[in-house]
């Protein structure tokens, strides 16, 4: 039990300092970085709750995926950051109105807590059993059962998300000449190659 305190409060302060420093590095990469260590200790707190499964998912499409190409897109793309801190102060009250509101949904959250005390049992008593179904079992049984709606309207909600970043970042700018994949497919070879006849010595 010490060894696992000992883990616990390792992981949560590191997890803690790194969430801190993703926000207030000044250099990009270093909060990218700092996020993939923010990552890799939400996957210890994981298997210490005997979540494997979780933190096996966060390491591979978090830190794997996500988080690389954060990195990658920070590290290609030419920006200006002394440009762009300089319109900080303009964001600050929709800053503060979303840490208010996520603060207050926090406060809910611990509230729920305290006004039904048998909440903390029921989480801390698995259905069914560990020793009887894997982790991975478990979470399909909950996610596909009880929660198969609110599972559905996440992949919706993330489907919007996605076609909407696609029609933002879409421009049609003139004078850009685009594939078409159809006009590519009805070529003939007779109006892409042309024979040419050269006689001897007529060349250059």
């Amino acid at each position: 039990m010490i060894v696992q305190a000992l883990a616990f409060y390792m992981f949560s302060f590191v997890a803690v300092a790194a969430g801190v420093l993703v926000i207030a590095a000044r250099n990009p990469v270093h909060s990218v970085l700092f996020l993939i260590l923010a990552f890799f200790n939400a996957a210890g707190l994981f298997v210490l709750m005997g979540a494997e499964f979780l933190a096996m998912v966060l390491v591979i499409v978090y830190v794997g995926a996500v988080a690389v190409l954060f990195l990658f897109v920070v590290m290609m793309l030419d920006i200006n950051f002394v440009e762009l801190r300089r319109g900080v102060l303009q964001y600050l009250p929709i800053g503060a109105l979303i840490g208010i509101l996520l603060l207050v949904e926090l406060l809910v959250v611990l509230g729920g807590w305290v006004v039904i005390p048998q909440a903390a049992s029921n989480a801390a008593a698995p259905i069914p059993p560990l020793d009887q179904v894997t982790n991975t079992q478990a979470i399909g049984r909950i996610i596909y059962t009880d929660y198969f709606y609110l599972f559905q309207a996440a992949g919706l909600i993330l489907l919007v998300a996605m076609i909407g970043a696609i029609v933002l970042t879409l421009r049609k700018r003139p004078g850009v000449r685009r594939q078409k994949i159809a006009d590519q497919l009805d070529r003939k070879a007779s109006d892409a190659i042309e024979i040419v006849k050269v006689t001897t010595g007529s060349g250059i």
